[in-house]
Order: C-alpha cells, then sequence, then structure tokens
C-alpha cells in the first residue's frame, strides 16, 4: 500500500475545498482502516464547504470531511475483535468517551465529549478512513454502497420518526430535504395513518410524494398550519417531524401539532426562534424530543431491520452520482436544492 490517498480536504477556513493528496490516516490497536466505495453529501458537510458561521465555531481544519459512507475493511488494530479485513462496513461518525454519565446510561448519543468524524477529526471523503472498532456497523453484502452510504442520515430519521408511537398517527413531516425525505418512507414502513409534506421548494415536494407522502402542501403558496388542519379534520397532527430549522416554520409547527402530539425537533436554526411556550406547548399538552444524531446503537439496529427486510426503498432518494474529483459541481447542485442524495464515487486514479 502507498503511504499517500487523495481526498477531499478542507484545508483553509474559509469557503470551498481542495482535493488533494495526503497521508493514509494512521490506525491505533482498536481502529479499523477501511478502502471507501461510495459517500454522500450531508447538509453539514454544505455548511463545511461554504464555511458558514457554525463551521468556523466548529469544525477543526486542515482535515478531510464527509461523514456518510460504506467500504471494505483492509486493515485493523492488534486488539480489534469484532472486524476482520475484507468486511462491508459502515460507521457511527460520533465518537464518544463512554465514560461520562450519559454514556454509561444509555444516552451516548449526545456525550459531552464527542469527536465528530468529518468535522473535528478525519472523515470520509478520501480513498481511505479510519473508524474505531466500536463504531464499525457491518453491512448486508446485499446492501449496495450507493445505499449503505445513507445509513448515518437515515438514523437521524429513524431516531425522529420513532422516538414514540407512530403507529396509525398522522404525521407532519416540515422541511423535505433528504432527511425529511427518508422520514416519510420510514413513517409509512412503520405503520403510520396519513404523511403530510411541507416544504416551499417543488422539486423536493414532487420527490415526498414518490418517498410516500400522502399529501404536499407549498407553505410559500398556502397557509400550510390551515391547510393541515383541514387536512387532519381541524385536529391537528399527531405528530410532528420538524426538520427544516427555519424559525417561522418551527413557530407554524407547534401551531399545527395536535393536542398532546409529540414533536420532534431536528432542524437546527441559525437564530434564536421566539414563540408562545404557553398556548403553543404547555396547554397543548405537547411532548418535545429534540433530535441529534442516532441512538447509540439502539437505531442502528432499527436501521438494520428495515433495511435488510426490504421495508425501506431508499432508490428513489439517490438522484445523483459523481466521482470525488467532480465535487465542486456536486457541492453546487446540493446548494441548489434541485436534487436529493449526491453519491460520491470513490473509484479514483491516482491524479490530482
Amino acid at each position: 500500500m502507498t503511504q499517500t490517498m487523495i481526498g477531499l480536504v478542507k484545508a483553509e477556513r474559509k469557503p470551498g475545498a481542495v482535493l488533494q493528496e495526503v497521508p493514509i490516516p494512521a490506525y491505533g490497536p482498536h481502529d479499523v482502516l477501511i478502502r471507501v466505495q461510495a459517500s454522500s453529501i450531508c447538509g453539514t458537510d454544505v455548511h463545511i464547504y461554504k464555511w458558514d458561521d457554525w463551521a468556523a465555531r466548529t469544525v477543526v481544519t486542515p482535515n478531510v470531511f464527509g461523514h456518510e459512507f460504506a467500504g471494505v475493511v483492509t486493515a485493523v488494530g492488534n486488539e480489534v475483535t469484532n472486524v476482520k479485513p475484507g468486511d462491508y462496513v459502515s460507521g457511527e461518525g460520533h465518537v464518544v468517551c463512554g465514560m461520562c454519565k450519559a454514556c454509561r446510561t444509555g444516552n451516548a448519543h449526545v456525550c459531552a465529549n464527542t469527536r465528530s468524524f468529518g468535522i473535528t477529526i478525519p472523515g470520509c471523503f478520501a480513498e481511505y478512513a479510519v473508524v474505531r472498532d466500536s463504531n464499525v456497523i457491518h453491512n448486508d453484502p446485499k446492501l449496495p454502497p450507493h445505499i449503505a452510504c445513507l445509513q448515518d442520515p437515515l438514523g437521524n430519521a429513524v431516531q425522529a420518526a420513532l422516538s414514540g408511537d407512530i403507529v396509525g398517527k398522522s404525521v407532519a413531516v416540515i422541511g423535505v430535504g433528504p432527511i425529511g425525505l427518508m422520514a416519510i418512507a420510514v413513517a409509512k414502513a412503520c405503520g403510520s395513518g396519513t404523511v403530510i409534506a411541507v416544504d416551499v421548494n417543488p422539486y423536493r415536494l414532487d420527490m415526498a410524494k414518490a418517498m410516500g407522502a400522502d399529501v404536499i402542501i407549498n407553505s410559500a403558496e398556502e397557509p400550510f398550519v390551515d391547510t393541515l388542519m383541514q387536512h387532519t379534520g381541524g385536529e391537528g397532527a399527531e405528530v410532528v417531524l420538524e426538520m427544516s430549522g427555519h424559525p417561522g416554520a418551527i413557530r407554524d409547527a407547534l401551531k399545527a401539532a395536535a393536542q398532546a402530539a409529540r414533536v420532534s425537533l431536528l432542524g437546527i436554526p441559525t437564530e434564536e426562534v421566539p414563540f408562545d411556550l404557553a398556548r403553543d406547548i404547555i396547554f397543548k399538552g405537547l411532548h418535545i424530543e429534540g433530535i441529534t444524531g442516532r441512538r447509540m446503537f439502539d437505531t442502528w439496529y432499527q436501521i438494520k431491520g428495515l433495511l435488510n427486510r426490504g421495508r425501506l426503498n431508499l432508490e428513489p432518494l439517490v438522484t445523483h452520482h459523481f466521482r470525488l474529483d467532480q465535487y465542486e459541481e456536486a457541492f453546487e447542485l446540493m446548494a441548489s436544492g434541485k436534487c436529493g442524495k449526491i453519491v460520491f464515487s470513490h473509484d479514483l486514479n491516482r491524479a490530482i
């Protein structure tokens, strides 16, 4: 094996990235070295690429970024017992301490000492990546890499949709970016009632219909709370999945929730969100769930059950494939919103 690889690097603390030759990451006794076959662009990667305020506060540079992947193990540390070369894997991107109270009480997904793959430690937009052995997820050999690499964001959708009862209940998905689109498919696969998709992007609303939404509402053209009420007999949605992070959408999501509804908040607002706490939450008896990442590792087993049993079809979600050296075109398309998931193939030659 050569000592270097080609990786997409956030080299400077400004917009953009650069494809360059970098050292293959070293792996320790509890680490696994993986040759990446496919990776996908996340909204977080767009924030890093565009270099917004969140990225400037959070991201370590220089660093290979990207955190959604599938690949084949090429080497393991001398104390690894659960993974071997040749295994087909993906990985949990939160590297947690394992010792804090959250970790030791089943809440490792909110470990305060988390290091994040592709954000604060090197990620997967490269020929090789290193993952801790305890974070490795074994993939079903029948699952193609362009689908297997979607499991990280699918976990967000699964946790959001299944953080409470959903069977037979009306579900509103506010914001149908890729994770919102996945949440629609998860809700339908798990026996929900009517699923209502809300967004301002006609392209994504068409995709929402393809992923199983029963009703689509373009909130740029009609007041979505009033329209949603019409589709729920005036009661509101029993489950609300807020995926947009838009302050106005968050306020409307609370208004659109039925009495005693469950509201899962996954979208990240970029500013403070004022709302009427008494009227919109307390007096309605809402159950609010904050969603971050995936529960480690409950959510991953739910993902495996849904994918390996064929209950979820994510093929319509993957709308574009690019080589890693086409990253500029890929990120431009992702920022436009006229796509679903964009997947990189890692079949690169050695030329830069």
